[in-house]
């Protein structure tokens, strides 16, 4: 009898077995699916903000056709006139473009830029290449306050000693993802709002905590913040201060 039983037992035994191993091979499936679903969400985020970025350097480059071709317009306009006999009225030339010439702010390559939450001034490159601005953040600390999301950091120009007086606090809008050139991983950096000024620019502007040490300034003011505000003239520098020109 017991011999007869063995067959059975071994059965069972090798059944358990290949249940155990389809269970465990189903899931080692649902973890690669899931490792590839979460590797392509992040290639379409990356593909997004990329996208993102040449859509708004895009715009800002028609902004300025569109604004030159106004200045070439004008200007044949007021060529024409000057061209007619002195006896025709040429009064209408001059009120074109006067008034605008003199509410025109331009910045230059470099300028001195104050945070109001610290009134502490630092250089920044203005640069239109760049989409967004940043700040070079270091000391950075995560909280909650109230039920949001908010950072601690210290802006680091190399110079200005980092006291428990010049820490800047502020909720974080957003996240970003940047992807570095030399490497295919993106890294998760905040994103928050200051007040600032420059000259007699007086703004709020978004700005990524990054690290900028390996610039050669602790401030980039990218496109969104002079967009519709100031034109750039980068053979100047220090504008809008008592700085002499480089």
């Amino acid at each position: 009898m017991f011999t007869k039983l063995v067959p059975f037992v071994a059965l069972g035994l090798l059944s358990g077995c290949v249940a155990n191993n389809g269970e465990q091979y189903h899931q080692e499936t649902l973890a690669a699916i899931q490792h590839s679903e979460s590797q392509l969400t992040n290639k379409i985020t990356n593909i997004e903000l990329n996208l993102s970025n040449q859509s708004d350097y895009i715009e800002s480059l028609e902004s300025e056709i569109l604004a030159l071709n106004s200045q070439v317009e004008k200007l044949q306009s007021e060529s024409h006139t000057s061209d007619k006999p002195q006896a025709e009225p040429q009064v209408a030339a001059a009120p074109v473009t006067a008034p605008k010439s003199s509410q025109t702010i331009v910045l230059g390559e470099i300028e001195r830029v104050t945070i109001d939450s610290i009134k502490q001034t630092f250089d920044a490159r203005v640069d239109t290449g760049a989409a967004t601005s940043s700040l070079n953040a270091v000391d950075i600390q995560e909280f909650e306050r109230n039920g949001n999301n908010w950072v601690r950091f210290h802006l680091s120009d190399g110079k200005t000693p980092m006291t428990d007086e010049n820490w800047i606090e502020a909720p974080i809008i957003r996240f970003a993802k940047i992807r570095q050139s030399t490497t295919t991983e993106s890294e998760r950096r905040a994103v928050i709002e200051l007040w600032v000024k420059v000259g007699k620019i007086h703004e709020k502007a978004q700005f990524t905590l990054a690290d900028r040490s390996q610039m050669s300034h602790p401030v980039l003011l990218g496109r969104e913040f002079i967009r519709d505000i100031a034109l750039v003239d980068v053979s100047r520098q220090y504008i809008h201060t008592d700085i002499k020109q480089k």
